[in-house]
């Protein structure tokens, strides 16, 4: 999706501020924060569209289905940035997920019991030995072709009304 909305929307690759778009030498250009807007959305939609037949598969009614939708994406999204800072200390999350997704049928109850059980304690055991271990700043990936403006360039552009 990037490299479809890098072709069709003339972009910086510098970071201006919390500029969405600006203006450079009478171009109107889209900044790095505007692609990553449109992908946190697009990817939403997909999470979105996902879930309809598994809420169809609950209840018919289209009220619940939308409701069901809004609030799982909007609770997505704060759960990610609850998370975000921890995700360093989860070592053991994977291990605990591999177990959820081998379980054999069980009734809803158990399994709600067991699914419970097993996230509590790989997050658990994930904190428990990752506790006293400073934050980790987020390594961005070698060549990342994005950077922040130099005072130069934020001087050199004009805001555009978004």
């Amino acid at each position: 999706m990037l490299k479809i909305f890098r072709r069709r929307v003339p972009m910086t690759d510098v970071f201006y501020g919390q500029k969405f778009v600006v203006r450079k030498a009478g171009v109107v250009l889209a900044t790095p924060l505007l692609a990553v807007l449109v992908l946190v959305e697009i990817t939403d939609i997909v999470f979105a569209v996902d879930s309809i037949p598994a809420i169809f598969a609950v209840t018919d009614e289209a009220f619940l289905v939308f409701t069901a939708n809004a609030f799982a994406i909007l609770g997505l999204r704060a759960m990610h940035f609850l998370l975000a800072d921890l995700m360093h200390r989860f070592n053991y999350l994977k291990i605990g997920l591999a177990l959820l997704l081998d379980v054999y049928y069980i009734s809803t109850t158990l399994s709600l019991g067991v699914i419970f059980v097993i996230l509590a304690t790989s997050i658990g055991t994930s904190l428990w030995a990752t506790r006293g271990q400073p934050r980790h700043a987020i390594e961005s990936p070698a060549g990342g072709g994005f950077r922040m403006a130099t005072d130069d360039e934020l001087a050199e552009v004009d805001s555009v009304a978004t």
